[in-house]
């Protein structure tokens, strides 16, 4: 695998978002996540955005942080938000997205992040799975879900 960093309105980037905006909807049943995202929030040195291509150089997960700081939606200074971790289904269970999560974590405390927190629902049992196994732990609810019932938020110290 190759993983490199995109802009995040890179045409690869935009599949594999479409996909994971997809997967949403079948989980959630609400059309996908519905948090605002803008390109320049993965700009680096305030974020970075991540593409993971196999061997014939076809686009296969993704994931990004944006710099977040103190805020009425309960984001804390220093903190580095996870979006849009994804691996396409025929790759899944192969290390891939503690591979991207692990590189954007070093990035994240590189840029001066002190915390890298994230949001995501009790209908991703998988993704509760990875965060928990790399160290994250349940924190005070923040982001665009921090009121809907479904939503787990978690953080760990970088």
């Amino acid at each position: 695998m190759n993983v490199r960093p995109a802009p995040f309105d890179h045409p690869d980037a935009v599949k594999l978002n479409d996909q994971v905006q997809a997967e949403y909807h079948v989980r959630y049943g609400d059309g996908g996540d519905a948090t605002h995202l803008d390109p320049a929030m993965f700009v680096p040195p305030a974020g970075l955005y991540l593409i993971a291509y196999d061997e014939q150089d076809r686009p296969v997960a993704t994931g990004g942080w944006r710099t977040q700081d103190e805020s009425e939606e309960g984001y804390l200074d220093g903190d580095a938000e996870l979006k849009r971790m994804y691996v396409i289904e025929e790759l899944r269970g192969r290390g891939l997205a503690r591979r991207i999560l692990a590189a954007l974590e070093e990035d994240a405390r590189a840029a001066g992040r002190t915390r890298m927190v994230l949001e995501t629902g009790s209908k991703q049992p998988e993704a509760v799975a990875l965060y928990t196994s790399s160290g994250y732990e349940p924190c005070a609810k923040f982001g665009y879900y921090r009121f809907h019932e479904l939503s787990m938020c978690f953080a760990k110290p970088l």
